[in-house]
This record gives C-alpha cells, sequence and structure tokens, in this order.
C-alpha cells in the first residue's frame, strides 16, 4: 500500500506492509525508497504517528544515501564548457583534426575529432579509460588493508548507473560508478571503503559505520564534496 505524511513542507512518501510481526519497523533502501512493516491490524493512526517521529531519521538517511546519487549531466560538449577530472575542473577544447584523440593539457581536456558530434562519446570513453585506471590503483592499498578483516572482494568493476557511486552484491563484487573519476581522490577512496565496509557488515548497521569512520575518518568531509559533483 501507497502511503504519505507531511512532514514540515516535505511530504514522506512509503509503502506500507502487513506483516505478521509483533512491531512496526522502517527501513530506508539504498535507492531512498521507505518500507515501513506494521503487524497485521495495525491502526493506521498509529502507522502514521510512527513514521512522523521517525521523519528526522528517515530524512537523514535519505539524505545519506543521496551522496550515492550521481546528479543529471546537461553538458552540451562544446569548446569552453567546464568539465571535471578528479576534482579538478578543466575546459574542453574541441579541435577538428584528422585523427579521434583526447588529452588533458594544462587546464584544458582537449578533444581532436573528425567530427564534432562524436565529442560526448570520445570524452566519455577516456573517462572510462581513466576510471579503470585509476580505481584499480586507488583501491589496491585499500583492499589491501581490509585483508586484516579476512574479507576481500571477488574483483573490481565498473558500471554506468543512474542512481548509485558504488555498490557491493553479495557474492563480493564491487562496482563503481565510472563517473567518480570526474571526483576528488578522497571521494573515489570513501566509495570504494563504504563498498568494502559491506564485506564486513552487509547492512548499515552501528558496526558498519563505525568501521567506516574507522577506516576513513574524514568520511564526512568526502561525502560533502561528493554531494557537491554530478
Amino acid at each position: 500500500m501507497e502511503c504519505s505524511i507531511d512532514f514540515g513542507s516535505k511530504k514522506i512518501k512509503y509503502t506500507l506492509l502487513y506483516t505478521k510481526r509483533k512491531t512496526l519497523g522502517i527501513t530506508v533502501n539504498p535507492d531512498m525508497e521507505i518500507v515501513v512493516k506494521a503487524p497485521e491490524n495495525s491502526a493506521m493512526e498509529l502507522v502514521e504517528t510512527k513514521v512522523r517521529k521517525r521523519a528526522p531519521w528517515i530524512i537523514k538517511q535519505q539524505n545519506y544515501f543521496l551522496t550515492f546519487h550521481p546528479k543529471l549531466n546537461d553538458k552540451k560538449y562544446v569548446s569552453g564548457e567546464s568539465h571535471y577530472y578528479l576534482g579538478k575542473q578543466y575546459r574542453i577544447e574541441v579541435l577538428e583534426d584528422k585523427k579521434n584523440e583526447v588529452s588533458y593539457k594544462g587546464r584544458y581536456i582537449q578533444v581532436k575529432t573528425k567530427n564534432k558530434s562524436n565529442v560526448k562519446k570520445l570524452l566519455n570513453d577516456w573517462y572510462r579509460v581513466k576510471s579503470k585506471e585509476k580505481f584499480e590503483a586507488i583501491a589496491a592499498p585499500l583492499i589491501e588493508k581490509f585483508k586484516k578483516y579476512n574479507v576481500e572482494p571477488t574483483g573490481l568493476y565498473m558500471q554506468d548507473m543512474k542512481t548509485r557511486w558504488g555498490s557491493c552484491t553479495p557474492q563480493g563484487k564491487i562496482i563503481l560508478n565510472p563517473e567518480l573519476i570526474k571526483t576528488p581522490k578522497g571521494c573515489i577512496e570513501y566509495v570504494i571503503i563504504h563498498e568494502l565496509c559491506h564485506l564486513v557488515h552487509l547492512s548499515h548497521n552501528q558496526k558498519f559505520f563505525d568501521l567506516q569512520a574507522k577506516e576513513c575518518p574524514l568520511w564526512e568531509r568526502w561525502k560533502t564534496k561528493l554531494e557537491q559533483f554530478g
């Protein structure tokens, strides 16, 4: 059942499920979906009261997961436009040339191409190559560090994701969004550490956050930085 409550100026939408459990439970999923599981025959008034009481926590959780949701890209891919690489801002310079090539010089990322309609694809392909190279280099010492917890990912992969910066599968695969290459190194480390922590603690419980704080003391700083990038 789809329900909602008003909390200040914000509308909190949630899915209500009636189960045989004895207490009411509220879960915020990584995709920011809110699921409320209530005992059978629970009064709607009681459910709404509980949700409203937990509203500050719900919003806090959604804001946290929002960190892992890349913003929409509305770039035009023309000369003079700003683009990021490892947290630094560059201007792209589109040049007509007989060959297709991308490189960065000074504060510019040069895109040489026979056809300017190819700029977006060429730049995205370049980002992907750089992502594989940099992610593996950044992840290597972190993976080694986490071996003290007797865990190790089965692999490091890249995948375009509209709503996530990273994820960890039950099989131990760590998947990173290539868009991360546009953020500072500290942000990339934060996302990788976050996913490595999931190898130790599957859910976002207190032990998970304690481990994340231990292995990434400045995680809140990098979380805030990550929110600025899209």
